[in-house]
């Protein structure tokens, strides 16, 4: 078989699926730098050598679980969803579809990937570069689209994407702190950013913003 097969694909998709949800689990429970890869091959139920099949280090594991949670090979067909009927109810799905699986992957083992990322210097700028950048290109066209038929303002598209970005990553921030009003709140989180996103802060007839355009 070749990897064009689509049965050895599914295996392959499979096996990786496998092994990740190994690894975050090993993360959240030993931490980045006490686990190895011994320990997620365990997890997995796996021979040691198999991970390398799939993933040349521990931190390209972790660079593994950081591009799954950020669904960067759908995120194309997620933002080309909202331009499809009413972009508000898009939108709001769409984010919550994002918020969801943030929840979904486990505040702790975030906590661990997270303050990896922040810690190692290489690491860190390896996911902005393999992760973060690549995902910005495929948002700005979409951004700049909506903007030039007139759903969206025409404004600087990079700098938004930064901000939308930062708004997700304070608020996991806030909840790997424990915030009580946020994990009260999570689930009000879709409408809340999507009205802001949509509509801004001030109140009706007040929006005085043309300068940020």
């Amino acid at each position: 078989m070749t990897h064009d097969d689509p049965i050895q694909a599914q295996l392959i998709a499979a096996r990786r699926t496998q092994i990740l949800d190994a690894a975050t689990k090993v993360f959240a429970e030993k931490g980045f730098e006490r686990a190895t890869i011994k320990d997620v091959a365990k997890a997995a139920g796996v021979a040691d050598g198999t991970i390398y099949n799939y993933f040349k280090s521990k931190p390209d594991l972790l660079l593994g679980i950081l591009n799954r949670l950020n669904e960067s090979e759908q995120r194309r067909d997620d933002l080309a969803q909202i331009s499809q009927g009413s972009v508000r109810e898009q939108t709001r799905a769409y984010i919550k579809h994002r918020l969801e699986v943030i929840q979904g992957q486990g505040f702790e083992a975030l906590r661990v990937m997270l303050s990896e990322v922040l810690i190692n210097q290489s690491l860190g700028s390896t996911y902005f570069e393999q992760v973060i950048q690549p995902t910005f290109d495929i948002a700005e066209p979409f951004l700049k689209q909506q903007a030039d038929q007139g759903v969206f303002r025409s404004m600087d598209t990079a700098l938004i994407l930064r901000f939308i970005s930062g708004t997700f990553l304070g608020l996991i921030m806030l909840r790997l702190m424990g915030d009580p009003k946020l994990i009260e709140q999570w689930d009000n989180l879709p409408d809340l950013i999507t009205n802001i996103l949509l509509d801004g802060l001030a109140a009706d007839g007040e929006n005085n913003d043309e300068s940020a355009s």
